[in-house]
């Protein structure tokens, strides 16, 4: 508690606080981050709709590329989004952001719970921000919102403050060289995620469905969000690309080249299961085929079963199984199941007779 002097490059602070601003027209409560340089004073502020730790990492990277360098340490009041366990100077940050830290020369603390008083350099903007910034102004977008908050931010940080005797900026301008430097090459910020292509044709990022070629439906891709863009990958293929939705009300984002041409079935390409088993040991591809014709939809669910099946037991007695299935008209996967259990205890666990006695 009380009085705290910081000097040059010594620490920065960072924090979030929800705000509440018209966007499109429409009120939105935001979650508002801010980064402070304790000695010069220097702020940046941005919005977001949540605050997770991949936003996290997109704040910081944007803020420390702002201030052109990171103080030796950054300090948070135990929030999750950094902190694995413990608090305070107990505080261990989770392995990912410890990481990010490592990257940019700067190491993450706590202060201690109850001690608000220790962060005050990036406490008292918050109520700043509410009452200047946000007061009277409107925004198109999430992007228009974050646009006039840097621009904010470049005229606050040149306003003389009296009780610095200078600007944050001209105070910014002998704290520079004590920051620890950028690196040299400073990655995209980027989190995946896998997504099974839905019957529509669309994958689902928090909420939001975006569109992928038609000929994928059914298949699993892997989904790159960065700050911006939303990037679907069919294995090291690039098949989508889309501007990201940054508002909470659920979009779909369609690309008119991603649909079938007009009465064309968008599932005219064979499921990856189907190839497969088409190439399996007799009678596997009638069976499957026949299989197919009696499932729901595609029988994606029901082939990806029966190359499970063949794929893990013995393949002499399932293939036996399978003929016999074939043979009664059996198409329920479970009785197949128990039908390969039975022949691979027929055929591997019958003892001799003269194994009945142990021989001595």
């Amino acid at each position: 508690m009380g009085h705290y002097d910081f000097q040059m490059g010594q620490e920065m602070q960072h924090d979030t606080s929800p705000h509440r601003t018209p966007i499109g027209g429409v009120e939105q409560r935001v979650q508002t981050a801010a980064l402070v340089l304790c000695y010069s004073r220097m702020l940046f502020v941005q919005m977001y709709p949540a605050f997770t730790r991949f936003t996290c990492k997109v704040f910081l990277t944007d803020a420390l590329e702002y201030m052109t360098g990171a103080c030796a340490t950054c300090m948070i009041d135990n929030t999750h989004v950094v902190v694995a366990s413990g608090a305070g100077a107990r505080m261990v940050a989770a392995p990912e952001m410890a990481a990010f830290a490592e990257r940019f020369h700067f190491t993450f603390r706590a202060h201690e719970k109850g001690d608000a008083n220790r962060s005050g350099r990036v406490e008292r903007p918050f109520s700043f921000v509410e009452t200047n910034f946000l007061a009277g102004r409107t925004f198109t977008d999430l992007a228009d919102l974050n646009a006039q908050a840097r621009a904010w931010c470049d005229k606050v940080n040149a306003t003389y403050k009296d009780h610095l005797h200078a600007s944050p900026r001209e105070l910014f301008a002998a704290e520079r060289s004590h920051l620890q430097p950028l690196p040299l090459f400073i990655p995209e910020v980027y989190a995946l995620h896998q997504r099974l292509v839905d019957v529509e044709g669309y994958v689902n990022v928090h909420g939001h469905r975006y569109s992928v070629p038609y000929l994928l439906i059914g298949r699993q891709l892997e989904v790159r969000e960065t700050k911006d863009r939303i990037d679907v990958y069919h294995g090291p293929r690039l098949v989508a690309s889309h501007q990201k939705v940054l508002h909470r009300t659920f979009t779909r984002v369609t690309v008119p080249a991603h649909r079938p041409p007009r009465g064309a079935r968008p599932s005219t390409q064979p499921l990856p299961e189907e190839h497969l088993l088409a190439q399996a040991d007799p009678p596997v591809p009638a069976y499957a085929a026949a299989l197919q014709q009696r499932s729901a939809g595609r029988g994606t669910l029901a082939l990806r079963r029966l190359l499970v099946l063949y794929r893990e037991y013995p393949r002499t007695a399932f293939l036996q199984a399978v003929t016999l299935a074939q043979q009664y008209g059996l198409f329920d996967l479970d009785r197949l199941e128990r039908l390969t259990l039975r022949v691979i205890a027929k055929d591997y666990f019958i003892l001799a007779e003269d194994d009945d006695e142990p021989r001595s």
